[in-house]
């Protein structure tokens, strides 16, 4: 059922969408997709190359990305990764000069609501 669902979902550049990580697992639904529903309130849908400009970002802003949290089965996140970054946070991010490389090929269309395509574009993995 996630393979179809999967299927069906369509990258910002109107294409199939692409895994994002599943080393280590990411998306809303843990499937190593960008894919959202309507119960995800952050938007989980931007996939991203983490630097760790942008970990350091995220956890002065609250969310501490690398630190590993056993107890949820969260590794802790590290440069290099793929990870699906909210796309309200990743939008701030960039507005603070801090956004990561995005790949578009695993980006969910809908994030389109929040970021421009050419925003995005500027900073294509």
């Amino acid at each position: 059922m996630v393979e179809s669902t999967l299927t069906q979902a369509l990258n910002v550049l109107g294409e199939p969408l692409e895994l994002c990580s599943c080393e280590p697992m990411t998306g809303w639904f843990r499937d190593g997709s960008c894919r959202t529903n309507g119960a995800d309130m952050g938007r989980h849908t931007v996939c991203c190359v983490l630097n760790e400009a942008f970990l350091s970002y995220s956890r002065a802003q609250g969310n501490d990305l690398s630190t590993p949290a056993p107890q949820y089965g969260f590794p802790g996140l590290k440069p290099g990764d793929h990870w699906c970054v909210c796309a309200p946070r990743w939008l701030e991010a960039h507005q603070d000069g801090m956004a990561p490389p995005v790949r578009l090929v695993a980006t969910e269309q809908s994030t389109l609501e929040v970021i421009p395509l050419e925003l995005l574009r500027q900073h294509a993995a």
